[in-house]
């Protein structure tokens, strides 16, 4: 590995910088074949957050919110009463037409019911039931996440879900406030991090728990999600923003180096990777980003992330960028390529694929109708991203006739002895 810099003198930036063709490089290169997974150090704090919140309940909320976010309520104040506070009608249009979309691609894929007959003649089919109440977590902290706001709470509304239980950490934002009360939220509460999960998901006096928790958020966030499991469902692992860049010539540097910074805005955890088999376009976004950078007004985020969670990656090929990208399993996939559109459908291991240089990640942040809210960390090997199907419990159904049972009574009898399981057999021999 080797360090390189963006800018000159004692204000540039280091960031890392890797190569396929160089032996040195080959260990940290197969460490980008991720998969999530917490520090320990994270594991036992969060555990004793969620401790803290089972035992002391409102109590803990109130102390933890103090602690974290500097901030003093009370139980009562715990929740956002009252109507969406008034916006402006710029902002009124824009939650309405991102919704528009977000719905619309939502609705389509809500699960149907079904039924079949099987060998024996019985019925046997699957129900869906939106579920009755469900916490949706919506980071606070450097910015106002109306985007997050519209990208769940819209979908969950759109599910049929009655009761939606928002936490987001204080003071909030009032753009955020009215996205979440237009979006549909039930109930606001200003309490975020891991104490946030905990109450969503065992329950406080003023927070009744909920059956499912979604939203991304930090890393204590996604962590409280993983412990809850079992007390509740929960949608994916979301964490910190980030993002992948596969790109060859004639690609746009600018385009791709707009894009890098777009998602290093999040947050200093933010992570943007760059593979390229060109070393002209790999010197063009270097350029690029330097250019662009001094314009931007979150320059502290920027350059942490430039500085600790960059990677610039020269391949020999374009396959090989492409396999190294699959092995990352990035939220976000950008595909600067000549054929985007046919590689596009090979990508398995991605939250979301963007294709083609006229596709930024900011449209799917927004706008365009797929929930932003992602797999990160490596966890899109084994999660999709948020949809609406998410938002419904599964319940199967199974009626035999008579003549039915009887068909199969001798079938069923016969497996369970083969498990050595005799009342099993018997209750089913009993109906023939």
């Amino acid at each position: 590995m080797s360090k390189a810099r963006i800018g000159t003198g004692i204000d540039a930036i280091p960031f890392r910088l890797l190569d396929t063709r160089n032996p040195k490089d080959a260990s940290e290169l197969r460490s980008l074949n991720r998969f999530a997974e917490p520090e320990r150090s994270l594991s036992l704090a969060v555990a004793e957050i969620i401790g803290r919140i089972r035992a002391e309940g409102d109590a803990g909320l109130v102390n933890l919110t103090r602690k974290f976010d500097n901030v003093v309520l009370t139980p009562r104040t715990l929740r956002l009463s009252g109507p969406a506070p008034k916006v402006s009608a710029e902002v009124v249009r824009l939650c309405a037409y991102s919704l528009k979309n977000i719905v619309a691609f939502s609705k389509g894929g809500i699960p149907k019911n079904r039924t079949l007959r099987n060998q024996e003649g019985a019925r046997v089919g699957e129900v869906y039931h939106p579920f009755q109440r469900v916490g949706i977590y919506v980071p606070g902290g450097t910015a106002p996440l109306v985007s997050t706001a519209l990208m769940t709470v819209g979908i969950a509304k759109a599910a049929g879900v009655k009761e939606i239980v928002v936490c987001t950490p204080p003071p909030v934002n009032k753009h955020l406030h009215y996205a979440l009360r237009a979006s549909g939220a039930t109930e606001i509460y200003q309490v975020g991090g891991a104490h946030a999960i905990a109450a969503l998901a065992y329950g406080t006096k003023t927070i009744a728990r909920v059956e499912k928790i979604f939203g991304p958020g930090n890393g204590f966030v996604v962590e409280a999600k993983r412990q809850v499991i079992g007390a509740v469902a929960v949608d994916l692992l979301p964490g910190p923003s980030e993002i992948a860049v596969v790109a060859e010539e004639p690609a746009r540097a600018d385009f791709i180096a707009a894009d890098l910074l777009a998602q290093a805005e999040h947050g200093s955890h933010s992570r943007i990777v760059f593979f390229t088999p060109s070393d002209k376009l790999l010197s063009g976004v270097v350029a690029a980003i330097e250019r662009q950078l001094p314009l931007l007004p979150r320059r502290n985020f920027l350059d942490a992330v430039l500085a600790r969670n960059a990677l610039f990656v020269r391949t020999q090929t374009l396959a090989e960028a492409v396999a190294l990208a699959e092995a990352y399993a990035p939220e976000h996939l950008s595909l600067f390529v000549k054929k985007a559109a046919a590689l596009a459908p090979k990508i398995r291991n991605a939250g979301a694929v963007f294709i083609g240089e006229n596709s930024p990640v900011a449209a799917g942040d927004y706008l365009s109708g797929p929930s932003h809210t992602l797999p990160t960390g490596g966890a899109g090997k084994s999660f999709a991203g948020l949809t609406i199907d998410q938002f419904y419990k599964r319940v199967s159904h199974i009626e035999y006739s008579k003549a039915a049972i009887r068909k199969a009574a001798p079938l069923i009898a016969a497996l369970a002895r083969l498990e050595q399981l005799e009342a099993h057999a018997r209750s089913a021999e009993i109906r023939k």
